[in-house]
């Protein structure tokens, strides 16, 4: 071991229902400024009435999610390391995590800021809209691809933040970033007039001005701590651990976002009023999921310092605590949408025939909370174990059973059917991860 790593009585803390909070809800706040941002840019661009550049924002905003899907890991996977460097007391090695992963945004951010001409001449030909629609999405494109590299250490600051738990500061990192993106969208897309482009440039000044706060807290944090050795930041094992981590939580979230794709071509199948119905009601879930995504992030820190710590008690404690909140919330989630659910609809569309079909199909939608918790859960626990192939595995085979069950229930229930077979979806997700995590707690702490 090398000198100046400092080693504390690691094993010596506990879990409890204030240290799932103290993680859980700072960060479910900060997680809800996500989908705001969304709807602010959407709100300018819409101001100019003009229904190309909502495409174009749209498809452009698509095509972006898609591209920093692969690098997911640099907030995941450095949460999950430095929480079990942390477990252990390994301040060198949180150190030595955090720097290769900035190292790792640094190198593919470049990457991608200089290929933002092809990949927007991707996202053209994949889009196949109109000629107004591509030249939109290919301006927002070009010009937040320009911010690659500072969104993706941003990735890493807040990994490393919720690694040591700390979900106070991760708030306040994230306000800072969407506060001053949603400022700009409206000075530069509104009050200049620059619309899509305005909306994209706010995105990169909001992400470089969040990246140097970020880097100055924790910079700051590590000159009280003892230098990092040069050999130690550049452990190729360690490397090769990381972005092993990476492939697999990488196919994770494909296989994911293929599961959505699909359920929302199925739905076009139906037609047109459904599909916009399921769209609706989609927007339901990924709200509910946000909140659940606080408690999935408590699952991470807790779980994976536990496991640095080889310290089973907490370990458990950490499961049990984050999950029956999840539940909680989840059901409180449900509640709200059976008994509002319907007027939540009537504000996000003016369709009467698209309220009509999507109040048909609301149930489905306000269930999806409590089937999913189990899901969200668990990918928490897993990732901050860092037992990636687990989840990755998982992830295929519940990929596997959707697919099935669409194809057996959407031709014979329609879009019950097609609801149904989400719902399997996400209880294979949670079970069979939970299935598999009896088998690792025996492992990992015998």
């Amino acid at each position: 071991m090398d000198k100046g790593v400092v080693l504390t009585d690691a094993r010596a803390f506990s879990v409890t229902n204030r240290s799932v909070l103290a993680i859980a809800v700072p960060m479910t706040l900060a997680y809800l400024t996500t989908p705001l941002l969304g709807l602010v840019d959407t709100a300018v661009v819409g101001q100019f009435g003009d229904a190309a550049l909502l495409g174009g924002l749209a498809a452009g905003a698509l095509a972006f999610d898609v591209v920093f899907t692969t690098f997911n890991f640099l907030r995941s996977g450095t949460t999950g390391l430095v929480a079990q460097a942390f477990g252990r007391g390994d301040a060198l090695e949180e150190q030595a995590v955090f720097w290769r992963a900035v190292l790792i945004a640094v190198v593919a951010g470049v990457v991608l800021a200089a290929l933002s001409p092809l990949i927007a001449i991707g996202g053209q030909w994949f889009m196949d809209a109109g000629p107004r629609v591509s030249e939109a999405m290919a301006v927002y494109i070009r010009i937040r691809l320009l911010a690659a590299p500072f969104s993706l250490i941003n990735y890493a600051i807040l990994g490393y933040v919720l690694g040591r738990g700390e979900g106070g500061l991760g708030l306040v990192l994230q306000l800072v970033l969407n506060g001053i993106n949603i400022a700009l969208c409206f000075l530069l897309g509104l009050e200049l007039g620059w619309g899509v482009s305005g909306v994209a440039w706010a995105t990169v000044t909001g992400e470089f001005l969040a990246m140097l706060l970020g880097l100055a807290i924790v910079v700051r944090r590590f000159r009280s701590s003892p230098p990092l050795p040069r050999h130690r930041l550049l452990d190729m094992s360690a490397f090769l651990r990381m972005l092993s981590l990476n492939r697999d939580i990488m196919i994770r979230s494909f296989s994911l976002l293929a599961a959505f794709a699909l359920f929302t071509r199925q739905g076009a199948q139906f037609g047109t009023v459904t599909l916009a119905a399921n769209a609706v009601l989609m927007n339901f879930f990924l709200v509910a999921g946000y909140f659940l995504d606080g408690f999935a992030t408590a699952a991470e820190q807790l779980a994976g310092r536990a496991v640095g710590a080889r310290a089973e008690q907490p370990f458990r404690q950490a499961v049990r605590l984050t999950l029956l909140w999840g539940l909680g919330l989840a059901g409180a989630a449900t509640l709200v949408l059976l008994m509002a659910g319907t007027n939540l609809v009537a504000v996000v569309t003016t369709s009467q025939d698209v309220r009509a079909v999507a109040d048909t199909y609301l149930p489905w939608a306000a269930f999806t909370a409590l089937s999913g918790v189990l899901a969200f859960q668990m990918d928490g626990v897993f990732i901050g174990a860092t037992w990636s192939r687990d989840m990755r595995n998982m992830m295929l085979l519940s990929f596997l059973v959707f697919a099935a069950a669409l194809i057996t229930l959407a031709p014979a229930f329609g879009n019950h059917g097609l609801w149904a077979a989400l719902h399997v979806f996400l209880l294979v997700r949670g079970l069979s991860l939970l299935t598999i995590l009896r088998v690792r707690v025996q492992t990992a702490f015998s």
